[in-house]
């Protein structure tokens, strides 16, 4: 006990609330953010988020109005609600940046990645891997005698999942496109 008879910590009558306000529980948002089509643009909003040490789980960017010269930016992050929410915020400051919308927060949303992987196997691995893709409906791209490559589409989780059951079938080698995502009705 201090001399004012005040128990260390923070306390309800504290003038100082040692507790965070803030939660510190990560979750995951897919950002949809539509820019001009430019040189630049997109070292511009990745060094947004390497300048502040913010990771970047997946990435996908095409131009999606060619008259117009805009370009789609899909970023899957993580991070507490404040960083996102000042991760939005610090997006929409850049210039060429007309919308920013976060997929995770505004609604349902339809999101796929598609994957290529390189399975090697011989005898009854080639059956059980052709077995397993026919199950997760992955086709075969490419086949010689001594491996199949599988391609896959769906969500990041079904293309894991997948992974995950090649790897003791010969699972070499894995390409990924990210996330592409849109969201539902309106």
């Amino acid at each position: 006990m201090s001399a004012l008879k005040i128990k260390k910590g923070s306390t309800k009558h504290s003038a100082y609330n040692l507790r965070p306000t803030f939660s510190d529980l990560t979750e995951s948002h897919t950002l949809a953010i539509v820019v001009d089509n430019e040189p630049g643009v997109l070292a511009r909003v990745i060094g947004l988020f390497s300048g502040r040490g913010y990771n970047i789980d997946s990435l996908t960017v095409a131009e999606i109005d060619h008259q117009g010269h805009q370009s789609r930016i899909t970023i899957v992050t993580t991070g507490t609600p404040q960083v996102i929410e000042q991760i939005k915020a610090q997006l929409g400051r850049i210039v060429p940046v007309h919308d920013v919308h976060d997929l995770t927060v505004e609604g349902k949303s339809v999101e796929r990645e598609l994957a290529l992987l390189k399975v090697a196997g011989e005898g009854d691995k080639r059956v059980e891997a052709l077995r397993l893709a026919d199950i997760f409906r992955a086709s075969v791209v490419d086949s010689t005698l001594d491996c199949f490559v599988f391609e896959i589409t769906g969500t990041p989780d079904k293309i894991d999942a997948f992974a995950d059951l090649m790897r003791p079938l010969g699972l070499s080698e894995i390409a990924r496109t990210g996330v592409a995502a849109l969201p539902r009705g309106r």
